[in-house]
This record gives structure tokens, sequence and C-alpha cells, in this order.
């Protein structure tokens, strides 16, 4: 039976995956689920898996240190950052799959893992040209609503904010829980649309009617068309210096 190791520090990440992972290969094994590059390794040489999906930016070791260490184990890096494709590949990498994940993405990948055999130049010049496609901003999310799954145009969204596990993408009339981390989504938006105004809240330029300052100097955003005010801090403030 096939075995695989899932290290990300974002534990819900590394569920969410495993879970995706079990529903369209079933036979794969899901042997450990570290949350650091040291554990990662302590893993690896304790499981001996098939498989090993990686983050890259984890704390202690990163997934790239991990992968020229590791033995006998094949490599995905699954990661919210396109630039380190090159360094990966240099690893022996089998793929490089950029967050928020995809299913036919995964089921790509999954088909590309159960070949088996080193990896060919046509494999990287396919795992090279889906890096280059995912890589481009995200024009949709797939929210989860009860049993089923919804498509919400990034069009629609007035602003992100990070919850205590999740994020919340709000759009005029709802709020959708999504997995993915603000610090991993904000790479995968349009700089020109939205933009971080706190570590918790990323802000469509659109959405927004007016910053006002506070007696004590603190900015707050106010909405087109939606009640929420959000507060820009003070590593922040920069964006708006001319207002």
């Amino acid at each position: 039976m096939p075995s695989a190791l899932i290290a990300d520090d974002e534990p819900n990440l590394s569920a969410e995956l495993a879970s995706r992972l079990t529903r369209f290969w079933p036979e794969l094994q899901i042997v450990a689920m570290p949350r650091d590059g040291v554990q990662t390794l302590a893993q690896l040489n304790e499981k001996r898996p098939d498989f090993a999906f990686l983050d890259i930016r984890m704390p202690g070791i990163d997934g790239l240190k991990v992968a020229q260490l590791a033995s006998d184990v094949r490599v995905v890096f699954v990661t919210a950052y396109d630039a380190h494709a090159v360094e990966a590949f240099e690893t022996s990498a089998i793929d490089y799959l950029l967050k928020p994940v995809t299913d036919d993405r995964l089921m790509r990948c999954i088909a590309r893992l159960q070949r088996q055999g080193a990896p060919t130049q046509e494999d990287a010049a396919a795992v090279a040209a889906c890096i280059q496609r995912d890589a481009t901003p995200i024009r949709w999310l797939t929210v989860g609503v009860k049993d089923a799954t919804k498509l919400v145009s990034i069009d629609d969204v007035l602003f992100f904010q990070a919850t205590d596990k999740y994020t919340e993408a709000v759009t005029a009339d709802q709020r959708h829980l999504i997995r993915t981390p603000l610090k991993e989504l904000l790479p995968r938006l349009d700089s020109d649309r939205f933009a971080q105004v706190h570590r918790g809240v990323i802000v469509s330029y659109a959405a927004i009617d007016r910053v006002e300052r506070d007696l004590l100097g603190r900015m707050r955003i106010h909405l087109l068309g939606h009640d929420a005010v959000l507060p820009v801090s003070r590593a922040y403030a920069a964006l708006f210096k001319q207002m």
C-alpha cells in the first residue's frame, strides 16, 4: 500500500490535503503530518513513506532543505509561492503545487505519482506549464456550503478576514469560509486589486469608500454598501499616505 507524509505548519491545511488525497486516491495511507522541518525529517526517517508533500516555508528547516536531506522518498512541494520552483526541481521533486490547489491539479499530480519512475523532461515541462498557469491571480474561490461546493467570483469579494482557524471571504451579502490562510492567499491575488491593510485583513481597492483617522491617528476603512469598518495597521498606513 503506498504511503505519504504531509508537512505543513498549518494543521488545517494538512488535514484538508489529507482528506482530498484519501478521496482521490483511497489506497494511499497518510502516515504522518508534522508541522516543522525537524519533525518532518524525523518522521521521514521513522515512517519511510513513499511520498512527501512538503510546504516550503516551515519553522526550523525549510522544505527545500528537507528534500535535500531526505532519501528514498518522492517529493511534491505544496506552497503559495512560485519563486522556488527552480530550486525545487534541483532537488528532484516530482511536482510543485501552488496553493490553493484545485481538485483537477491535485488529480493530475496523483496520476503522475502513480506512474512511478523518475521524472522525465516531459514531466518537467508539463509541471512548468502548470506552475505558469497556476501562478496567475485567482479568479474564483471554491467554498463549501453544507454538502455542496460553490464557486465565488473574486470580483464579488469585498475583503478577506482571518478567523481563529480559517479565512472569511466577505461579499456584499455573505461570508464564506475558506481554509487558505491570508499569508498564502495574498500571493495569489492581483496586487493591483487587493491590498493587505492589517495582519488579519485584505481589502479590495474597489470596495473602499473612504479612509478616516480617529483622534489617535488610527486609520479605519469604510466600505461601499457594507457596514464593516476595517482597521489599518501602522505597517500598511503608507498605502493611504495621500489621504
